[in-house]
Formats: C-alpha cells, structure tokens, sequence
C-alpha cells in the first residue's frame, strides 16, 4: 500500500499495488479530465507528480509519446491513466487546473 497526496486539495487515500493514479484520484472522489478511459489518447489526465516518482510503473511508449505532443509537460508530467502504483513509497501529485491534452 501506498499513500497517495493529491494536491491542490491535500486530500490523502491508501492505494494498492496495481492501481493507476487515475483511479485512485477517482476514488478519492476528486475531479480529473479523462476522456480516452485511460487508453492514452488524449492526454486530458495529465499531471505533475511531486514525490514519490520511484513508486510508479516506468512511462511506456504510447504515454511517453503523448506527452510529446503535450503543451506544459516538464521532467514530472504522468498521465494519470498511465502510471500505476507499485506500493513501495507514497507519492504527491498535483492535479493540473486545465485540461491540457486536446
């Protein structure tokens, strides 16, 4: 399990292992744009992950090639339908106030 920080809220949830960041957002019932349904297509889940990247699947091609195409992507930008928790630290995310894939 892994502790999951959301911020601008600063709400905090306990995640399991294998659980994308994009469900786990969900769940804490906070807003997130997603329209693909997690396919990485649109890039609408994209986030700044502050702590804890080390405790996220490695960035696959198609996410990684998204991000590419992205406006505002920097060294801490997941897609949040993407990136899945290993449980072995807790992570800090930021949620983006726009939607920034198209």
């Amino acid at each position: 399990m892994s502790l999951l920080t959301i911020m601008p809220s600063g709400k905090s949830i306990e995640v399991g292992e294998g659980t994308s960041l994009l469900a786990a957002i969900l769940a804490a019932d906070e807003s997130i744009n997603h329209k693909c349904d997690g396919n990485a297509s649109c890039g609408t889940c994209h986030i700044f992950v502050q702590e804890g990247r080390k405790g996220l699947s490695k960035i696959s091609r198609e996410e990684n090639e998204k991000l590419d195409s992205i406006v505002g992507v920097g060294s801490k930008s997941r897609l949040a339908c993407q990136a899945k928790i290993l449980g072995t630290e807790n992570i800090k995310v930021e949620l983006l106030g726009f939607g920034s894939g198209f």
